[in-house]
């Protein structure tokens, strides 16, 4: 096995049943790859998604504009009334309290977190014994794919 890069059309990857013996196996196993590493990526902003709902702040329960200001002139007095006004207070933002799951639900989530984690842990191995099989096809599928998977999925982090 050489330990330098090559452009060929002969490799293994992973498996021995993975075997490619020409250029129509290896556009084929560039197109996997590159869907594998998009996967990842994806699979990276789906873990940080499933958490994004237990760390919202919380937020005022309607959206209130603020009045234009009042100038000396306008109201002379009538500043101390308004403080002391029940309907002044009542017009201040309430916040809602953040939804605290049950503690099953916590649970239930860290499961499903946990078995995202070991999913991505276990494909960015593979994925990195893709690029050690030192074709450079397939170091380009894996560059392109996270390129790929990083384009389309942290606009939606933006969006959480």
């Amino acid at each position: 096995m050489p330990m330098t890069f090559e452009a060929g059309s002969r490799v293994t990857l992973l498996f021995d049943f993975w075997d490619v013996h020409g250029p129509a196996g290896m556009v084929l196993s560039v197109f996997v790859v590159l869907l594998l590493t998009v996967f990842y990526e994806l699979l990276k902003v789906w873990k940080v998604q499933l958490g994004k709902p237990l760390e919202q702040p919380t937020q005022p329960a309607f959206p209130l504009p603020f009045p234009p200001p009042l100038h000396s002139s306008d109201c002379k007095g009538s500043s101390a009334v308004l403080a002391s006004s029940l309907s002044e207070s009542s017009l201040a933002p309430t916040e809602r309290a953040a939804p605290t799951p049950s503690p099953m639900n916590r649970w239930r989530l860290h499961g499903i977190q946990t078995a995202m984690h070991i999913l991505q842990v276990t494909l960015g191995y593979m994925l990195m014994l893709c690029v050690m099989s030192y074709n450079t096809w397939i170091f380009l599928g894996v560059i392109l794919g996270s390129v790929l998977g990083y384009f389309i999925g942290f606009p939606i982090l933006g969006q959480i």
